[in-house]
């Protein structure tokens, strides 16, 4: 893989080009990161507004028609709703694993199988994320 940066004081926005044979598992794998560095999600907490990089959420929750994003140690309201969110992540390391919950893969530090054919994800802050039956093909996917 060849990397070519130039930098010049007349580009006004930052482009990124991928020129290729073929897409591996490793380039879309960058591709997903670069996506995920791309932008950000505005949250709220304690009545101020701020944003937060996508890579450092941990998950999105759902909970009595309010979503909240976490981060290692800190909730906050965001104003999107599950779906919104499945579509501006789409093709980043996040991914839906159950009806209130998407997950972001990257923050996965293990996975073990219950006894009731869901996963029990342990995510690198401690915190542990229950994945749905239907939801599992789609997280392994993204996970592997």
């Amino acid at each position: 893989m060849k990397l070519v940066v130039e930098q010049s004081s007349d580009c006004p926005e930052t482009e990124i080009h991928i020129r290729c044979g073929f897409i591996d598992e490793r380039l879309q794998h960058l591709i997903a990161q670069i996506r995920l560095h791309s932008f950000s999600v505005m949250a709220e907490k304690d009545g101020a507004s701020v944003p937060i990089a996508p890579e450092r959420i941990f998950y999105f929750d759902s909970v009595d028609n309010k979503t909240y994003l976490y981060v290692e140690k800190e909730v906050y309201r965001c104003a999107k709703k599950l779906y919104e969110l499945e579509q501006v992540l789409a093709g980043t390391p996040f991914v839906r694993v159950s009806k209130n919950c998407i997950l972001n893969t990257a923050m996965v530090a293990s996975v073990r199988a219950q006894l009731s054919g869901r996963l029990e994800a342990t995510l690198q802050n401690g915190e542990k994320i229950l994945i749905s039956k239907h939801y599992i093909k789609e997280f392994r996917n993204r996970f592997a």
